[in-house]
């Protein structure tokens, strides 16, 4: 009979430490008091309030319910082990085998939550991607991301809200701009803020030469209450309105109250054209200027800080942070992280989780070296 011993007392050591990052015993003490908040019977008179207390409260279950369910599985493995071990039946040793590997798997996805430690990991993302140097490619490049981030989205559980589109010239996309939804929105898509590179034979190249092409992606927390985090002074602003011109249902709802914001001092610019009304795209878009602009001025408290949006670089030769190479061999490799994989078609796909836990242990480590 295989001694199983060891992996079930390191399971019950993650077990412990995933009770202190996932904060169970705060949690616990919580439970009660947002169930009590969501049985008034005025709290929905606050909508906004109230979807915040229901989104905490479903972590807070979620959080709960995989712990309890996790040591459950570990017990039953523990209980599995010790009855075969006393009847001496190695045919249960495939199901042991079974059950630690699956509560392993379990524990990994846990373990990724104790690398999210930044004050706005939990929240909603502003995501912008731009098509930089490479001409048709590079708006092609930006198309290309973009369904990868929305792959992803998707198996993630995620919500990927489009604000605006700008159409390439020839093919793809000039620059597109969404608000992405879910738990820890903002502290997975923080590892994809940068300049991305892709390297391949170019389809629109008569030659079939390769091709580089770039394309950047910038990161912000998103609140939909963001404008009560900033103060902005309406006559720093420039509002355009506009009839939207993207591609109808490939992209965006096309409607004739599109809204473009620019603030003056900054020159950040914002733009909606998915709601109705005037009145839906300015709030919207007025909401995604005050992220930015939040943004930009913990960059000035604090110039070294990483933690919001990152260094901002040219998008173009040298400045990349993950390159995607089709041709002359296959290849996406993090420069930061310096992970890297050969599939480079799953990765476009939308299988990019790998690179975003790479990221986000690396950050943890440089942090750490800084400190020390």
């Amino acid at each position: 009979m295989q001694d199983f011993s060891d992996a079930l007392a390191a399971l019950d050591r993650r077990r412990d430490e995933a009770q202190v990052y996932l904060r169970i015993e705060e949690l616990r003490q919580i439970q009660p008091q947002l169930e009590t908040e969501m049985g008034r019977p005025d709290l929905w008179d606050d909508v906004d309030a109230a979807r915040k207390v229901q989104t905490e409260l479903s972590a807070v279950n979620d959080d709960l319910k995989q712990f309890g369910d996790l040591s459950t599985a570990i017990s039953d493995a523990q209980t599995l082990y010790e009855m075969a071990r006393e009847e001496s039946d190695e045919s249960l040793e495939p199901e042991i085998v079974e059950a630690i590997a699956a509560i392993e798997e379990t524990f990994v996805e846990l373990e990724l939550r104790s690398l999210f430690s930044g004050e706005y990991d939990e929240m909603d993302a502003v995501c912008q991607i731009q098509s930089g140097e490479g001409g048709t490619d590079a708006q092609d490049w930006a198309e290309m991301l973009m369904r990868m981030y929305t792959r992803w989205a998707e198996r993630r559980g995620m919500t990927i809200e489009i604000e605006s589109v700008s159409e390439g010239t020839e093919a793809g996309l000039s620059s597109v701009e969404f608000i992405l939804r879910g738990r820890h929105a903002y502290g997975l898509m923080q590892a994809e803020h940068g300049v991305h590179r892709l390297v391949r034979i170019s389809p629109f190249n008569k030659e079939a030469k390769r091709q580089t092409a770039f394309a950047s992606m910038q990161v912000v927390p998103f609140f939909d209450d963001m404008t009560d985090e900033v103060e902005i002074d309406e006559k720093d602003l420039r509002i355009d309105t506009y009839r939207s011109s993207g591609a109808g249902g490939q992209h965006v709802n096309v409607t004739d109250s599109a809204i473009r914001i620019t603030h003056l001092p900054t020159g950040t610019v914002t733009q909606c054209q998915n709601e109705r009304s005037q009145h839906q795209n300015k709030d919207r878009a007025m909401a995604m200027l005050a992220a930015k602009l939040l943004d930009l001025e913990r960059q000035q408290r604090d110039a070294d800080l990483a933690a919001i949006a990152g260094e901002a670089k040219n998008v173009g030769f040298g400045s990349q942070i993950r390159s995607y190479v089709l041709q002359p061999y296959q290849m996406v490799k993090d420069l930061r992280s310096e992970y890297e994989v050969g599939t480079v078609d799953a990765v476009l796909d939308g299988d990019i989780e790998q690179f975003m836990e790479a990221y986000l242990r690396w950050n943890r480590a440089t942090n750490t070296e800084a400190a020390n």
